[in-house]
């Protein structure tokens, strides 16, 4: 399958849930801080200006009309307060316009009275402007300062430092929820590759993590000792079985006069030898240096065996010389000896040689290699059966020499390199096309 051009990982995945979560908690403790504040604020000043017109009220209900403008002017030397009398056209602005003004205004109504207006402005003067009654007369009062700019608000600082710690605390914790999945995914990986001492730390401080990591223990150990048994089980049924082989076609060669005769039966052996030596190709495991090779030379290689039978295959390169590919020499020589071996087998016309064309070309960081002959291919429903092992694509291969396991040795081969394998029905025509990529060195 083609790989995603982006690729959330389960890192950047907890680092933003965390980014998310602590951004949202920093945004939300100074707007709590403030809502907290502003009811007991809003009922303190209402308090205190609530005295400031009391006592203006007092001082200005008991004189006569013509000398409270005599008191106005002793208040506003005194207490620094500005009074002023209303008009019918004076043009007051709202002052309620956030839950803390709408308190205040609140508080201060019902303490004055209702008729009691709370203006931001007055006339386009700014300031807060309280308008009362004293008697039949009424008159404004103006705040030395208004309560709703003492609250508290956070500062640019606050902000670039709450993104500083939200991103670092959450990458912090990101890495740290994150490290034992990924040694346990490196220690997978070497195990996939065949490296069965690959242990983990049985004494971390987390019970689930230690749980985790003494199964993952155990399990390499089995597989460990699973794959030693295999190893010699495998050397002795390769020796058991290629013996006798060896006696019997001397015996052939020897007692056998009829050449015809002769011949079936050193071909027969000479199957079952290279049968054994699939199996073993298939079932062997096999220690893999990837180092960088150049394509053209290794396919020219492979394609050399070849050389010496154009009635029966014919190879075509289309490589760039200069192309090379991070690889396992033995590994890619046998991936290489497998795919020509299938196409020589069944990728030919009745009668006509295989014609086998294989073009290379570089895709960022891999390689895609398309192997194609020009047989009759296999149905589409059957494609992605071809690299199962012993699986064979038409009934009437069961007449033939192969095993059934060289494109399962492909294919198995390649996963071990990092790469990947694709076989499809050639678009152009008839002809199966085999895509590969490999990491470009």
């Amino acid at each position: 399958m083609p790989r995603p051009l982006f690729q959330l990982t389960l890192f950047w995945r907890t680092f933003a849930w965390l980014a998310v979560l602590l951004g949202v908690t920093g945004l939300a403790w100074p707007l709590t801080l403030r809502a907290l504040e502003a009811e007991p604020r809003a009922l303190q000043a209402a308090q205190q200006l609530g005295d400031l017109v009391l006592l203006a009220r007092a001082a200005l209900q008991h004189e006569e009309a013509a000398q409270r403008q005599g008191v106005i002017q002793s208040i506003e030397r005194t207490a620094t307060l500005h009074v002023a009398v209303a008009q019918a056209n004076d043009r007051p602005t709202d002052y309620a316009q956030d839950a803390f003004t709408t308190r205040l205004v609140e508080a201060l109504q019902q303490r004055l009275g209702p008729e009691t207006v709370v203006a931001r402005a007055l006339n386009d003067r700014e300031g807060l402007w309280i308008r009362f009654m004293t008697g039949r007369d009424a008159y404004w009062l103006r705040a030395q300062s208004d309560p709703a700019q003492g609250l508290p608000a956070a500062k640019l600082w606050w902000w670039l430092l709450l993104l500083a710690v939200t991103v670092a605390s959450s990458a912090a914790i990101a890495g740290l929820i994150n490290r034992p999945l990924r040694e346990l995914s490196v220690a997978a990986h070497r195990i996939r590759e065949g490296e069965y001492d690959s242990r983990l730390d049985e004494h971390t401080l987390t019970s689930e993590i230690r749980e985790v990591n003494r199964g993952f223990n155990r399990m390499a150990r089995v597989l460990a000792k699973l794959e030693q048994d295999r190893s010699v089980m495998l050397a002795g049924i390769s020796h058991d079985l290629r013996t006798p082989l060896a006696r019997l076609r001397l015996e052939a060669e020897m007692s056998v006069h009829d050449d015809v005769a002769r011949m079936a039966m050193a071909d027969d052996i000479d199957q079952l030898d290279a049968i054994i030596g699939k199996f073993m190709d298939y079932a062997r495991p096999h220690e893999l240096t990837l180092q960088p090779m150049a394509l053209h030379e290794m396919l020219e290689r492979a394609a050399q065996a070849y050389r010496n039978v154009p009635d029966q295959i014919d190879i075509s390169l289309v490589v760039p010389e200069s192309l090379k590919v991070m690889v396992d020499p033995t590994e890619m020589s046998r991936v290489f000896a497998n795919l020509f071996e299938n196409a020589r087998r069944y990728g030919h016309a009745p009668g006509e040689p295989a014609r086998v064309t294989v073009k290379a070309r570089p895709r960022g960081v891999e390689v895609e290699i398309g192997v194609r002959d020009h047989g009759p291919g296999v149905p589409p429903e059957v494609l992605g059966e071809l690299t199962k092992p012993f699986y064979r694509g038409d009934a009437a291969r069961t007449a033939v020499s192969g095993s059934g396991l060289g494109l399962a040795i492909v294919d198995k081969a390649l996963q071990r390199m990092g790469g990947t394998l694709d076989i499809v029905n050639a678009p152009e025509g008839t002809g199966l096309l085999t895509k590969m990529r490999l990491q470009r060195a």
